[in-house]
């Protein structure tokens, strides 16, 4: 098979022009909305879940902290969305693009830090250097601490890339052999078959999780800095 293996993570385009836009919005028009009194079983399980997450998220912080209430169960919700949708045959994963995860890692972690050195600026400078620490060591823990705070951004994108991208691959690799092994032994075929099918459903609860772990890490960084 003469197939590339990274052709999934290809950004699409439609007549030469990038359709990673238009799939990125797409995620949002999944979701139901009810213009009647009396919800529907869909949509009442819809905000049973939405209640769910944002009082799992939302116990831990302050009022100001649960501000950010709203984007983070939008966070959640089109993470989680964008993953599903991308294990669907001839589909295009936006959150295995570096560069998107990025852009939804760095602006959320600027705020909620910005938000500590407006709000708490003492507490704020005292994560840089503990309590109780020597002083010749003083300039190198400030050093190490400061690039671990500027390195949570990238951590975070870096593991949801991860972590859909490994899945995506060992998929496309096992989907390839049972293909290829179709032809050539029918026992073979059904062992790769059923593993394939147990590592989609795994692939389906590591979509709904990275979503989860992306937001919960939000939701940290914003209790430590208010």
């Amino acid at each position: 098979m003469n197939e590339n293996l990274f052709a999934s993570f290809i950004a699409p385009t439609i007549l030469g022009l990038p359709a990673a836009v238009l799939i990125i919005l797409f995620p949002p028009l999944l979701i139901p909305t009810s213009k009647y009194l009396i919800n529907n079983r869909l949509i009442t399980t819809q905000q049973w879940l939405i209640k769910l997450t944002s009082k799992q998220m939302m116990t831990m912080h302050n009022t100001k902290g649960r501000t950010w209430s709203l984007m983070l169960v939008s966070l959640i919700i089109f993470i989680a969305t964008t993953n599903l949708l991308g294990l669907l045959p001839h589909s295009f994963t936006p959150t295995t693009q570096l560069s998107m995860n990025l852009a939804m890692a760095i602006p959320l972690w600027a705020g909620a830090v910005i938000m500590g050195f407006r709000s708490k600026i003492k507490n704020a400078l005292a994560h840089f250097l503990p309590q109780g620490t020597p002083t010749p060591l003083i300039p190198m823990l400030v050093i190490i601490e400061t690039i671990s705070l500027l390195i949570q951004p990238m951590a975070l994108a870096v593991r949801l890339t991860a972590n859909i991208t490994a899945g995506h691959l060992l998929m496309h690799l096992i989907g390839s052999a049972t293909l290829a092994m179709s032809t050539i032994n029918l026992p073979s075929t059904l062992i790769i078959f059923t593993i394939l099918i147990l590592l989609t459903i795994l692939e389906i609860a590591v979509a709904l999780i990275q979503a989860y772990v992306f937001t919960l890490l939000v939701s940290l960084y914003l209790h430590n800095n208010t």
